[in-house]
């Protein structure tokens, strides 16, 4: 079995009809994203005095509230925490899972003087991915072509808010079959490119606001247009230099939600610093006859040269909800 690695006026509209652009932006830039969550994930748990807290909680439930105070981020958790161990070390913490709310209480061991959960939390994420297109007319983009998951949990985060913003690829650790490789890349905080409003399993999505180049508009291609055979991907393997690489498209699936097209790559060049496809390579675009038909978004690890594309279409049809 092969593994996979690893978004007020009234109108009247017939259904499925979406209004996005004929013509968009074309991506390829990596971009480095940083997401804040809505809530404070928990991720794991450690050994308080030899124990691992006694609680109902497992990985991936979010903190809402501690003792009916509501908390966003760890800062709000350590101080609501500190709050209510002025009347008692158990705490009650609300939280969800599974989109259902629930209220547990949880014992606060005290360790060397310093009261401690027992709990590995996160309320932030920050990575690396590529961007695929920038609407011509509403500029809102769309990136990666899958959604962003929590690694320890595998859950999906939510959004509080988020940005996209420069980065530069500072060396490639290529890919081999079983083992995906990965960009490494210099961080530019400061130098935002847009928000982040989405995080679906079709992709992330926001406001773009940097600069764009009219010379870099692309036509889009519908699913019926994309036929098996010869087609490019756009990503930067180098500083931020976006580049061009041949692949040759093997099957069509227009039933898949996700996995619309299969691929292989073809160009020696990306071969020779790759090993085949990496992580961060999610949501570079796919061109074909000159339009751009869809974004790469898994990597197939028994055979890194071959990967999985969604169509562009999917990931435009998201962008307008």
């Amino acid at each position: 079995m092969k593994k996979f690695i690893v978004f007020l006026m009234f109108l009247s509209f017939p259904l499925n009809i979406y209004a996005y652009s004929d013509t968009v932006y074309l991506g390829g830039e990596t971009i480095g994203i940083d997401i804040k969550s809505n809530g404070v994930m928990v991720v794991g748990f450690y050994k308080v005095s030899g124990n691992y807290p006694k609680t109902s909680l497992i990985e991936g439930d979010i903190i809402k509230s501690i003792n009916g105070t509501s908390i966003a981020s760890i800062k709000e958790l350590t101080l609501a925490i500190e709050e209510a161990l002025k009347l008692s070390n158990t705490i009650n913490i609300t939280y969800l899972r599974a989109g259902k709310e629930f209220i547990t209480t949880l014992d606060l061991i005290k360790d060397k003087e310093i009261y401690k959960t027992g709990l590995y939390v996160k309320d932030s994420i920050t990575g690396i991915g590529t961007l695929t297109f920038i609407d011509s007319e509403s500029h809102i983009y769309g990136a990666l072509g899958h959604e962003i998951l929590e690694v320890n949990t595998n859950q999906k985060l939510e959004i509080k808010s988020g940005s996209i913003f420069e980065n530069s690829i500072t060396s490639i650790k290529p890919s081999s079959n079983g083992n995906p490789g990965s960009k490494n890349a210099k961080f530019y905080y400061q130098n935002t490119y847009g928000d982040i409003t989405k995080n679906t399993k079709v992709g992330i999505y926001g406001k773009y606001t940097a600069k764009l180049d009219p010379n870099n508009l692309i036509s889009i291609a519908k699913p019926e247009e994309i036929t098996v055979g010869p087609a490019s991907i756009y990503t930067v393997l180098n500083n931020e230099t976006v580049e061009e690489f041949t692949i040759n498209i093997k099957s069509i699936n227009e039933n898949s939600e996700t996995k619309n097209l299969t691929f292989e790559i073809t160009d020696s060049n990306l071969l020779n610093k790759t090993g085949g496809i990496i992580q961060g390579m999610s949501g570079s675009p796919i061109v074909q006859n000159g339009k751009l038909i869809g974004a790469v978004t898994h990597v197939i690890t028994d055979n890194v040269k071959s990967g999985y594309g969604i169509f562009i279409t999917t990931m435009l049809e998201e962008s307008e909800k």
